[in-house]
Order: C-alpha cells, then structure tokens, then sequence
C-alpha cells in the first residue's frame, strides 16, 4: 500500500494558552517515553463530510484549547527533571491520500506497515519534544483513517480517548455537549514525604541488578472469541459460581500460555494486568484527569494451578490481586517510584528463570472505566477480541 503526503502543518490553539511547566507524577514517568499509535478506521459513508482537512484542523485547534499542554513540548525543569513546556507550538496534522481501499487492511492486525504509513512519526515530524501528531488518510473506497500518536507521557489511554473524544465532538458541531473541561493537576498523584512503600511492586522490579536487556522483537495477532465460546468460559466455572467476561478470558488466556510453553508445574507464572487508579485513590481523581494514572498489578501462583485448575480458581487469583489496588497501594508505588526503588513496568505472563518474554495481555484494565481485554461489541456484534503480543516461540 502505497501512500501519497499531501499536507504538512502545525495546528496551533485557537486562542492563548496558558504559557507554563506542567508537573510530571511518577505515574507519568514509569511509562515508555514514546508515542503511542492508534489508528482510527471509518468505512465508505455519505457522513465523511467532516473529514474535511480544513473543518478536522480548525476542530482540532478549538480542542487544543482546553487540553493545551497537548501543544506543548516535552523538556526538562531546571533540576533536570521531564515536564511538559506549554508553549503552545501545536501539534503536526498531515493529510495523505492511499492508492489502495480500506480491504488492503484485512483483519486490521497491527503491523509495522500501518504504524509507519497510517500514523506520523516523531522522526518523521523533525520536531523534538513534540506530544501530538495526527494523520487522515483517505482511501480510494472512500474510506478514511485517522492515525493518531500521543507521547505517553502526556496521556495514558483514557486520557487520550478523552482529548480525541472532545475533538470529534467539535468536528461533528455536537450541540449540547458540555464542553470538555478536562483536569490538568497532576499533584493529585504526587508521592508522599516522607515516603511509605509498604509493598513489594514486582511488576516494576529491576531485574538483572537495573541492566538494560534488548527488547524482544514482537508479533501481533488478534483472536477473536464469539459470544458462545466466551459463554462456555463463563459456564465451567462450577454450578452457583458465575465469571465475568474479564475474568474468564483473562484466566483462559493465561492457562493457554502455561500450557503452549509446556513448563513445568512447579515453576512460578505470573500474569501482569494494567489497572486505573482513578477511582481507586481516596478521594478519587476528579473527572476529565489528563495524566497517566494507569499502572501494573500481578497475579503469581505456580503454573500447576493455572493449567491444571478449575477455570474460576484461576480467576480467583486474578480476583486476589485486583482487590488489594487501593489507595494505600497505588501512593505506595508513587512513594517507591519516587525514591528509585522501582523501574520500569514488566507486562505479560513471565515465568522464573525465563527469558524476558511474556503473552502480554493488552488492555486488560478496569472495566468499570470502560476498557475491554480487547474490542466488545466491534460493529454491533456481540463478541470480543482478545489483543496478544505473542513473542517468537523459543523453542
């Protein structure tokens, strides 16, 4: 698929901004420094009118408004420490055009190809420190793309989802839609003096004495389950025992990795999750947060238990490590991040003694915030797609 740059441009707020540092939290600094690429897919529809370049810019400008640290630039305090510069240099905003249709897609699985033709890159841009970069791509069918690439520590997930949320609602002219007024103080997530660290954080550990290990190269693949198959998952958990979605999957896919690696039953296995700690922190984080308050939790047991016990024992003890996510726990890790006494997070299903592989479970989160292991309900159909990153079989 060959794709043709048609415009190049910074889209800047449509009205001053604040001009200021904003506090980086720990939370903020544990995640990988880089842009996080998504790719938005319309198909053909006599609706695209608002995918107009000139009416997406000038929604994306009002947008920028009230998340303005978006067009800022990552930078340092004068401790050395990252902040966000509110500067107010904009954003990069690029409008292509593909010789191919929306089928040259497929399945939409994740690849290099559509990271690198559908969304910009911040090489690419030539801007250093720049937090937003966005790309709408129209295909011959008449469909259209929208890549989007937020720096990680600017957004988690949701907080993304927010900003993108707010600028479709401007580009569609919503009409009573309150407009979006999204929390910008990131103190609400600042580590505690003197700190507490009253837990183990494993899922943040410093393997290997703090080396740096090269990453393992990873494929992607998406499995779809159906409604029946996740019901039958729900189903063997015993009579009077009832599973959620999140729970069964998750414990399914978790014994599935202990048996494809064929370890032993008395080896550890642990299963890392990504949890929210907005509604978790007392008093919880105010509506509309604009940070990172995502962040690693774990469930570890041996592999015997996982791949040779009921499905609802295994869910248990995802049922177990979710539960402890409080407050205390979450300023625990803000307190240990703070002091070095956590590093980066670790993510998937680890074994002891392994290689730094894992099945990482993506998006596997809160679902009372709405997120799924996967994509629910994907065109109205009742199913569910679990996203793992399957490393290269080692053996």
């Amino acid at each position: 698929m060959a794709v043709e740059i048609l415009e190049s441009c910074m889209v800047t707020p449509s009205e001053a901004t604040p001009k200021h540092g904003v506090w980086l939290s720990n939370l903020d600094l544990l995640v990988a420094r880089g842009h996080t690429p998504t790719v938005y897919i319309y198909r053909p529809s006599s609706g695209h009118a608002s995918f107009s370049p000139d009416v997406l810019k000038a929604a994306l400008s009002r947008a920028l408004v009230p998340f303005y640290p978006l067009a800022g630039r990552l930078a340092q305090d004068d401790a050395g420490r990252p902040e966000i510069s509110c500067s107010g240099e904009g954003v990069l905003f690029v409008t292509a055009r593909a010789d191919s249709t929306l089928d040259v897609l497929g399945d939409f699985a994740p690849s290099e190809e559509l990271r690198r033709t559908l969304v910009p890159s911040a090489d690419a841009s030539g801007v250093a420190g720049i937090l937003a970069m966005f790309q709408v791509t129209f295909f011959k069918c008449g469909g259209v793309c929208l890549g989007a690439a937020i720096h990680h520590t600017a957004a988690d997930g949701l907080a993304a989802l927010d900003f993108v949320n707010a600028w479709a609602a401007i580009t569609r002219g919503d009409v009573g839609v309150p407009a979006a007024s999204p929390c910008l103080d990131r103190t609400l997530l600042r580590a505690r003096s003197p700190p507490s660290v009253l837990f183990d954080h494993a899922e943040y550990s410093r393997r290997g004495g703090g080396e740096t290990k090269p990453r393992v190269p990873f494929g992607s693949a998406i499995l779809p389950m159906s409604k029946n198959q996740i019901d039958a998952l729900k189903g063997g958990a015993g009579e009077g025992k009832r599973l959620s979605t999140f729970k069964a999957v998750v414990a399914h896919v978790w014994r599935c990795a202990c048996k494809a690696r064929g370890l032993a039953a008395t080896e550890d296995t642990r299963l890392y999750m990504t949890a929210d700690a907005r509604t978790r922190v007392h008093p919880p984080l105010p509506r509309g947060y604009f940070g990172n308050a995502t962040f690693r939790a774990s469930a570890a047991t041996k592999v015997g238990e996982v791949a040779s016990g009921p499905l609802d024992a295994v869910a248990e003890k995802v049922t177990g490590a979710t539960a402890r996510l409080d407050d205390e726990y979450v300023r625990s890790l803000l307190d240990g991040a703070g002091g070095g006494r956590v590093g980066a997070a670790q993510g998937g299903v680890g074994h002891a003694g392994d290689r730094p592989v894992g099945d990482k479970l993506a998006g596997a989160a809160d679902l009372r915030r709405g997120l799924r292991l996967g994509a629910a309900g994907v065109h109205g159909q009742a199913s569910l797609a679990a996203l793992l990153n399957l490393p290269p079989h080692p053996w």
